[in-house]
């Protein structure tokens, strides 16, 4: 009987034992849970640090954006920005929007977001690119998405509806943009400039030359094969220019020509320059970008595999070029995804873009 007694005590001991041993294999899992969830917490909203409030969280880093003026000679609003936008070269990409860029069931500058954020080796550009507005609404749009801001207004002149290709509207926003564009080369700023119906899907830098005999390097509508031929038709919806004495004094002689100039666009000027030999008298070194690796829908790139940017050029709304631009980002993203490896741009015919010629 003693025996059975010490048998249930030692039985007794050994269950209390193992309750002791399962609570604090609990405890010590619980503590486990709540330390991951407080580590979680800590390294995912750092001190100081603000959550992305964009969903597709197109940005890298919180960025401070000033709210300035140029008309009314508030110079240090777009030093600020410029600095801010920068690399340690003082060099940055820019691009322009207003209202109409940015509203809509898919706005523009949303699909040229889209175009950084899926392409390759291209998220991290946005850490340097300034995003001018041209409007309220454009400012609050980049505010919100926490882009490198620049607010520019023209006084007299309202900038915030879509101006229809070649209108008059459309040539004066042309002609400010320029003369922006000046002024950030007086400053010593290298940039590269984009228009935001140019999709980025491969970081165009590699394709660039970095030789500081080249001051400009710019797209065309029609490339002839031959990267140094004055003959090749231009586009200034994306170039990359570096600041100099030579570049600016081409700036100012291109912009000079605005009042002489009436119903050409700024495009059709320096056109007219590269012909006239302008870019000679200067000694600016120019290169002209091939479209198979800078594309266009005047003339289209038919390898996927190697095309860096595509511009919705040769198209007169905006409405137009959504629609096209979504199709070559779908394609794109099939590519990318090993859906169709071989698939190619030259399926895609621009219907939308044809058509918005129309009825002119």
């Amino acid at each position: 009987m003693s025996s059975d007694i010490c048998r249930k005590k030692s039985t007794a001991k050994h269950m209390m034992d193992s309750s002791k041993d399962f609570n604090v294999r609990n405890i010590g899992a619980l503590l486990l849970v709540f330390l991951l969830i407080v580590s979680l917490y800590v390294f995912s909203n750092p001190v100081g640090s603000k959550p992305f409030f964009s969903p597709q969280q197109y940005h890298p880093h919180n960025c401070s954006c000033p709210q300035s003026n140029t008309s009314n000679g508030q110079r240090g609003g777009l030093d600020a920005a410029l600095a801010e936008a920068s690399t340690a070269n003082k060099s940055l990409i820019i691009t322009i929007v207003n209202k109409a860029y940015v509203e809509g069931a898919k706005p523009m500058l949303d699909m040229f977001l889209d175009s950084l954020w899926f392409g390759e080796d291209t998220r991290q550009l946005v850490n340097h690119l300034l995003l001018v507005t041209m409007d309220q609404t454009s400012y609050n749009r980049c505010i919100f998405l926490r882009l490198h801001c620049y607010k520019l207004q023209t006084r007299g002149v309202d900038f915030d509806i879509e101006k229809i290709y070649m209108s008059d509207d459309f040539i004066r926003m042309m002609w400010r943009r320029t003369l922006f564009l000046r002024d950030v080369l007086k400053r010593g700023y290298n940039f590269i400039f984009t228009d935001t119906d140019v999709m980025w899907l491969r970081n165009p830098f590699p394709r660039l030359i970095e030789n500081g005999n080249v001051d400009l390097q710019i797209s065309t509508d029609k490339f002839n094969g031959n990267e140094w031929s004055k003959g090749n038709r231009i586009n200034t919806g994306f170039y990359m220019i570096r600041s100099n004495n030579k570049t600016i004094s081409l700036f100012e002689s291109w912009y000079g020509k605005k009042d002489s100039s009436l119903g050409l666009k700024e495009q059709d000027v320096l056109q007219n320059m590269l012909r006239e030999g302008v870019f000679r008298q200067l000694g600016v070194g120019v290169r002209f970008l091939d479209t198979r690796y800078f594309s266009g829908f005047c003339q289209q790139s038919k390898d996927i595999r190697t095309v860096n940017t595509v511009h919705a050029n040769c198209c007169r709304t905006i409405s137009a070029k959504v629609a096209d631009l979504m199709a070559v980002l779908h394609t794109w993203n099939n590519f990318k995804m090993n859906i169709n490896h071989t698939s190619q741009f030259r399926n895609l015919k621009h219907v939308n873009c044809i058509n918005s010629w129309k009825n002119i």
